[in-house]
């Protein structure tokens, strides 16, 4: 018999951040050697407000609270990396100021934003004269996308930094693998299992690219119906204001394709991301893996017993 529960995590610098039920934590391996964990209680907001439980909002959800968790632990393990440097080498920790984090959001996202999303609109409207056709111009949007973000995995990838993140990502895959096929969380236990899996974020990103195709198509083609044409200023405006739509729909996809990742349908879903994931995942080091595996047990805290040697399958949609 297997039971359902869905954990995940994501890697970090120099650690790996695992997320169960109710909670998740953080492990970073410090210059040193040392091992440093932080771990937090978590309640969903979809856990309070039953509404949100619904298709495609929950969807929304999750995505900004992923979103929220990811930025918190990578700061948390980027402090950790700064203090024990300068720890090091004799120095005063400095802080960084809660200002100088939201500009480097802010300066992040709107350079995402610029490539992946209106870069490959004003292409479209510049080279090619089909903005009436909303179909095609999508599937043209699309394929630009999906182009500009495999060169951007590719270039990060060249990266020492990176590549090391990439290890911890690889990591934090194994571990997961091996918690839910009910194996003994330990370092020989892990090596059987791949570094590709089926629910990384990575296959999120790329559902959403393909859906995104769709919905905007969708989109446009109502917008043409209702004031006869549509500019660029008025595509950006639209699919910017419907992103977090886009991103609850594919939200659910993902979670069916968790609920039939053994099946032949699961397995197809799947495959794009997964072959993402020969960028995006590297083998881990026996340490690399060592920091997962803590993390995971950290993110269980006293319950871990409750649920080791269980075999486990992706909760499924409601």
């Amino acid at each position: 018999m297997k039971h359902k529960i869905l954990v995940g995590g994501q890697a970090v610098i120099e650690g790996v951040m695992m997320r169960v039920p109710g909670a998740y934590a953080t492990a970073v391996r410090k210059p040193d050697g040392n091992i440093e964990i932080a771990r937090s209680e978590f309640k969903s907001l979809t856990e309070r407000i039953p509404f949100l439980k619904k298709r495609v909002f929950r969807g929304i959800i999750a995505l900004f609270e992923a979103l929220k968790i990811g930025l918190n632990t990578l700061q948390l393990s980027a402090d950790i990396a700064i203090k024990a440097e300068e720890e090091a080498k004799g120095k005063k920790q400095k802080s960084q100021g809660n200002f100088s984090k939201i500009i480097t959001v802010l300066v992040a996202f709107i350079l995402g934003f610029g490539i992946f999303a209106v870069l490959p609109l004003y292409l479209t409207t510049e080279l090619l004269d089909i903005e009436r056709k909303a179909i095609t111009f999508n599937i043209i949007v699309g394929l630009w996308r999906i182009v500009f973000f495999l060169i951007y995995l590719w270039a990060i990838s060249l990266m020492k930094d990176i590549q090391t993140l990439f290890q911890y990502h690889g990591a934090e895959h194994k571990v997961v693998f091996t918690f839910e096929a009910g194996k003994n969380l330990t370092i020989e236990n892990t090596r059987e299992f791949k570094t590709f899996h089926p629910r990384c974020g990575t296959s999120f990103i790329f559902i959403v690219l393909l859906v995104s195709i769709l919905m905007f198509a969708l989109i446009d083609s109502f917008i043409i119906l209702g004031f006869g044409s549509i500019t660029l200023q008025l595509r950006i405006l639209f699919h910017l204001a419907l992103l977090p739509l886009v991103a609850g729909v594919g939200y659910e996809f993902l979670k069916l394709t968790a609920k039939y990742q053994n099946k032949s349908i699961g397995k197809w879903l799947t495959m794009p991301g997964l072959w993402l994931q020969h960028i995006t995942t590297k083998p881990p080091s026996d340490d690399q893996v060592e920091i997962a595996i803590i993390a995971l047990k950290a993110a269980f805290g006293d319950k871990f017993s409750d649920y080791e040697g269980k075999k486990y399958i992706a909760k499924a949609v409601d």
